[in-house]
């Protein structure tokens, strides 16, 4: 008894039953999950879904598994009852599930049948759980598998409908997991349908492993993904990763198109989303994301799936090692992806074309934009009026002139012909033309220099002959302070000067001439927002490539002929040169077809 004469007492089991289903049964995608593991570890081949309204009223899986008699389904609804540790050993689980306590949750919360048919059995057997209350076994109906159906979720907690969320908002998260689920298992059929809307129906792939996980991430995903998706493969300390990261033609706003597993289970881990963030960060904008569906395979005793009831969450014995595996896979791909990276952005170049319009009169072959300048409606109408066969070609149009064409040799970005703008160069290819932004470049060729220094053992420094001194609060000062050793690895030289200011004494050699005040400022916003424990040089990317944007040609500068193919040519040979490290592109590609088209000759 306690000190205010409350009886301590335990509680019928009926409602620990209840308690427990709070953290295995949150709303219907996560009987979705439960049940559709279930299937799975018993070997079925094709699963089919079945919701009512998003599955408040009725959440059906049914499987051609292996099946259940009598007394299994008796065990299989009691808490902490499952065929799935022989030996009771929780380190080397080979299965979804085997905690035991999906069934009796579900039970708890709703009513629960399961009919199951084993597959050398004469009948099937069904038993019902209402709120925790057993009927049966019974005989019953049923083709050799499994079908457990939960009827009107939560009705003995009804406090909890409260949380659902629409009938289509839930179905739609069924939907999800489901498909989670069907990308770790391409050869087996998973079907979903909701008060009669099919909403997933992805048949079962027999290929090779590659080519069918491509296939099912295809259908999951997107085409667009397929279409962009590069191989990963590797392998370290008996650890394998294989699947499949999209090139960076290829992106979304949010990370809803990237999937995890490990050994098979779907999961949301940190190690690895940052992994995936780290390895795309100088390759993508800010606030992108890539497409991923990567599996690990893992020796049990190098992770812990036993985390959480949901069984989403895992710890690894080494994350370092894994998250350093996975970015290197992804930037090894990326890398070896070269000039694919870039050249994806013609298609949406052609994409972004404006709809072209007709001429200024009926008889004029061209197209023009659909929002022409006045200048440019007045130059086209002149051109347009009848020409006087008298009248001479001006000099710089004369058609009798052959054009200068020099020879374009094999290289994949072409000879330069112009600069436009002072700030993009036309090249010239065998096949095409390529039209590259000369600052976004040469940053991504800065930005790789730099990195390679500093791998090297530390980037050459050159010494200001006036130091300069650059004001900035506190907290800024501070921040950089904390940092100007990685900072001299990276050659910036800082040094405090009073309360409010740095001195730059060094400055890193490869950025040339550069303005110390807007790099201390820029430096001292990333050091800020990247923030946390990780060490800066960890931070290389950010770090380097806000470097990068400051000793990098600038829109504006002409070149002269033998720069622009001195640059075209350092990008031939640069990882990642199809974008700079802030995501842009570096170029765009278009072939004569890709010109023809435009023109319709095509």
């Amino acid at each position: 008894m306690s000190k205010d004469g409350v009886v301590l007492r335990r509680l019928p089991s009926g409602l620990v039953n209840r308690i427990a289903a709070g953290e295995v049964v949150e709303r219907p995608a996560a009987v979705v999950k439960e049940l559709v593991e279930n299937a799975l570890d018993a070997g079925a081949t094709r699963i089919d879904v079945t919701l009512g309204e998003g599955g408040r009223t009725l959440v059906s899986v049914a499987d051609n598994g292996i099946g259940m008699g009598p007394d299994e389904l008796t065990l299989a609804i009691e808490r902490h009852a499952t065929s799935k540790l022989p030996d009771d050993d929780l380190v080397h689980i080979e299965t979804l599930g085997f905690r035991g306590e999906a069934l009796p949750s579900i039970g708890a919360v709703a009513r629960l049948t399961l009919t199951s048919r084993q597959r050398d059995a004469d009948a099937a057997w069904r038993i019902r759980v209402d709120a925790g209350a057993v009927t049966g076994p019974e005989p019953a109906s049923r083709a050799p598998g499994t079908t457990a159906e939960a009827r009107d979720l939560f009705f003995a907690t009804p406090a909890r409908l409260k949380f659902l969320r629409s009938a289509r908002s839930e179905s739609q998260a069924s939907a999800d997991i489901l498909r989670r689920l069907a990308l770790a298992r391409a050869e087996i059929a998973f079907r979903l349908e909701d008060s009669g809307r099919q909403m997933v129906n992805l048949p079962a792939d027999n290929g090779d492993l590659f080519s069918a996980r491509l296939n099912r991430a295809t259908a999951v995903i997107g085409r667009e993904f397929g279409a962009h998706a590069l191989s990963i493969e590797a392998e370290r300390e008996g650890i394998r990763l294989t699947g499949h990261a999209s090139a960076p033609g290829y992106d979304r706003g949010n990370g809803l198109a990237q999937y995890f597993f490990v050994n098979g289970r779907p999961v949301r881990d940190p190690v690895l989303l940052g992994a995936a963030r780290a390895a795309y960060a100088d390759i993508l904008p800010r606030g992108r994301f890539p497409g991923l569906a990567l599996f690990l395979d893992v020796p049990p005793e190098a992770v812990d799936v036993n985390v959480h009831p949901a069984k989403t969450e895992v710890r690894f014995r080494e994350p370092g090692m894994v998250r350093g595996m996975v970015i290197s896979a992804l930037k090894h791909a990326l890398a070896a992806a070269g000039f694919a990276t870039g050249a994806t952005t013609s298609e949406a170049a052609l994409g972004a074309w404006r709809a072209p319009t007709p001429g200024l009169s009926a008889g004029y072959g061209g197209y023009r934009p659909q929002h022409p300048s006045a200048g440019l409606a007045e130059s086209a109408a002149h051109f347009q009026q009848p020409l006087d066969q008298n009248a001479a070609f001006p000099p710089t149009a004369r058609m009798d002139e052959p054009s200068i064409d020099e020879p374009v040799g094999d290289y994949p970005l072409g000879a330069a012909r112009a600069q436009l703008h002072s700030a993009y160069i036309v090249a010239q290819t065998s096949s095409g033309i390529v039209l590259v932004d000369q600052h976004a470049a040469h940053e991504r060729l800065v930005y790789e220099r730099l990195k390679a220094a500093c791998a090297a053992g530390g980037v050459n420094r050159q010494m200001l002959l006036i130091p300069e001194v650059v004001e900035l609060d506190q907290v800024a000062v501070a921040a950089l302070l904390e940092e100007a050793a990685a900072l001299a690895e990276l050659g910036l030289v800082l040094e405090a000067f009073g309360p409010g200011a740095l001195l730059v004494r060094e400055t890193p050699a490869l950025l040339g001439e550069v303005d110390a005040q807007a790099l201390v400022r820029d430096l001292a916003d990333e050091v800020q927002s990247a923030g946390g424990a990780e060490p800066l040089l960890e931070r290389l990317d950010h770090v380097a490539a806000t470097m990068a944007c400051h000793g990098s040609v600038r829109a504006g500068r002409t070149l002269n002929q033998a720069e622009m193919d001195a640059l075209l040519r350092e990008m031939e040979v640069t990882p990642n040169a199809g974008r700079c490290n802030h995501g842009r592109p570096t170029y765009i590609e278009l072939d004569l077809a890709d010109i023809e088209r435009l023109f319709h000759r095509r």
